[in-house]
């Protein structure tokens, strides 16, 4: 490790991404593109302000080898929008690093998305956020409520889970698991947002709407909840059977996917070094 590419903290040695030896060629095809995938992703929330500096994760599945269940996690030291397909974890659902790799990872961030990973096998992507507007939508006793269109699309799909603390007990996953059922967005209590999707194109559409949920309710409730219209159910039925699209392999993965794609070339190019 050339130490002068180097940032000493806490007795670690935090390598600046730009420089680290290439994994392209040293994994599988396959490996190499869901990782392009996932650090595209990580730069994608950066751009779109769903950062909590290096607080939240976004992980994905790698094809299974030997039996054995892995995936993809941002490490330590590095923000989002300089994650790199090379410096992304890789690791087991026992939280066992299983690469060689200069860096760490959030012991928070394994037990929940390992929880969701194990229990959830169409769950192929994870994205959690702590966004000022999601958060402080997860402390309303009402939740998500039904007074937009963003909202109706994905609100019969999202799941509650109340807050335990900080995510360090293991004991945690079964809770989540339970809360988040076969539900693909799931709201954490004081805490943050969530969404799965079989891939990191559906995974981040999901969390696109469910921020924009989040944030116009609160703009919407500056005016008071008094002088908000909500829809009734019936109508939240209609519309996330309307957009229900948005969201299926093969349509949703090409809808957005492929400009944000060449927006991340133009913005922010690198992820996929």
């Amino acid at each position: 490790m050339n130490t002068q590419s180097a940032l000493r903290t806490g007795g670690f040695d935090i390598p600046d991404p730009v420089g680290l030896p290439t994994l392209k060629g040293q994994v599988s095809e396959a490996e190499w593109d869901l990782r392009c995938q996932l650090s595209a992703t990580y730069r994608l929330c950066a751009l779109h302000g769903w950062t909590d500096l290096v607080f939240t994760h976004i992980s994905l599945r790698l094809p299974d080898e030997d039996g054995q269940e892995r995936f993809l996690i941002n490490p330590y030291g590095l923000m989002f929008d300089e994650m790199t397909a090379s410096s992304l974890v890789k690791i087991d659902l026992d939280g066992n690093i299983c690469a060689d790799t200069p860096y760490f990872i959030n012991p928070a961030g394994f037990t929940i998305h390992s929880a969701i990973h194990a229990a959830r096998h169409d769950a192929g992507c994870v994205i959690h956020v702590h966004t000022p507007y999601g958060v402080a939508v997860s402390v309303q006793n009402g939740g998500l409520r039904r007074y937009t269109q963003f909202s109706m699309a994905v609100n019969n799909d999202l799941a509650y889970h109340d807050y335990e603390g900080i995510a360090l007990d293991l004991d945690e996953r079964a809770r989540i698991v339970a809360d988040i059922g076969e539900k693909s967005l799931l709201m954490l209590r004081n805490h943050g947002t969530l969404t799965v999707g079989p891939n990191c194109a559906i995974a981040f559409l999901r969390m696109y709407f469910l921020e924009n949920a989040c944030k116009t309710q609160i703009l919407a409730q500056a005016a008071g909840d008094e002088n908000l219209h909500e829809e009734p159910q019936t109508m939240a039925d209609t519309v996330a059977g309307q957009a229900a699209g948005a969201f299926t392999p093969g349509m949703g993965d090409n809808l957005v996917w492929p400009g944000l794609m060449r927006k991340l070339a133009r913005q922010n190019p690198g992820h996929d070094t």
